[in-house]
Order: C-alpha cells, then structure tokens, then sequence
C-alpha cells in the first residue's frame, strides 16, 4: 500500500482545524491586547515621580550647561542664568506622560510602582544615578577605545 502526500496529510493530519484554531487565536491576541487599559495620566505621573525623573532631568541639563557654553562661547552669562531657571522637572515629567502610555498599559505601569515601592526598587532608585554615571564614562572610554583600534587598523591597511 502506498501513501501519496494527499492522502497522508487529510488522513493523519487535521490542518483545516489546527489553521483555524490559530487564525482564532491570534485573532483573539490581537484583539485582548488592543484592549488592554491604557495608563492613566495620574499612574504615569506618580512612576516619574517615584523614580525622580524629573530631578534627574533638571540635574542632567545642567551638567549640559558648561558643554553648551563651550558652543555658544559668546552667548552672554544672563542666558544661562535664564536658561537654568526656566528648566522644570514637572514640565518635561507632562511633556513625556502620552509617550509612557504608547508603550505602558495600566498594569504595567502598576507592576513598576509597585516595584519601585518596595526595598529592592528603592535601592534601584537610589543607585540608578551613580550606575548611569559610571555606566557612561566606561562608554566614552570604550568608544575611544574602538575608535583608536578603527583608525589604527585603517592605518594597518596597505593603500588600494
């Protein structure tokens, strides 16, 4: 007895149904996570205040001070004095609340609060600066580094 493909596949297996049950099924994926609650502006609001993000970005900005004088060596001292007092944690917490909802929904945003609220996510909170820090003068040093191996393996290869 010899078995074409045709019979073997409608025989021994049930792929009209196993095809639908999938096509149902992410169907029904697409559907529940379209759904899925967005976060409120209050909970996102409450997440960049646990995690000071604001504070972070006022610190941030200014350490960008002396780099932006650096280019602007001619602006006068009165703009940075300005410049310092209309940078507003609260201002860039608002600004960045619709994009935490694209990417966050309700639940999650609850997860992190919860999270952060706990011991291990206020150590996180606290360390968070430092790790940055230090995270980003390793990336400089390393981004030398790669650049001095790039030129000199240039230097290394024989003219065309």
């Amino acid at each position: 007895m010899s078995l074409s493909f045709k019979s073997f596949s409608s025989d021994f297996l049930p792929i009209k149904p196993l095809v639908k049950t999938a096509a149902v099924s992410a169907a029904l994926l697409v559907s529940v996570s379209s759904f899925a609650e967005q976060a409120s502006d209050k909970s996102v609001k409450e997440l960049l205040q646990v995690t000071g993000a604001g504070d972070m970005a006022v610190q941030m900005m200014g350490q960008m001070i002396p780099a932006m004088q650096q280019m602007m060596p001619d602006a006068p001292e009165e703009i940075w004095v300005e410049f310092s007092k209309q940078i507003d944690g609260d201002e860039l917490e608002n600004l960045v609340v619709p994009v935490y909802q694209k990417h966050l929904t309700q639940a999650d945003v609850d997860a992190q609060l919860k999270f952060l609220k706990s011991d291990a996510g206020q150590k996180m909170i606290s360390v968070q600066p430092l790790i940055m820090q230090e995270s980003m003068a390793i990336g400089q040093q390393w981004g030398m580094q790669v650049m001095q191996r790039a030129m000199e393996q240039l230097d290394n290869t024989p003219a065309q």
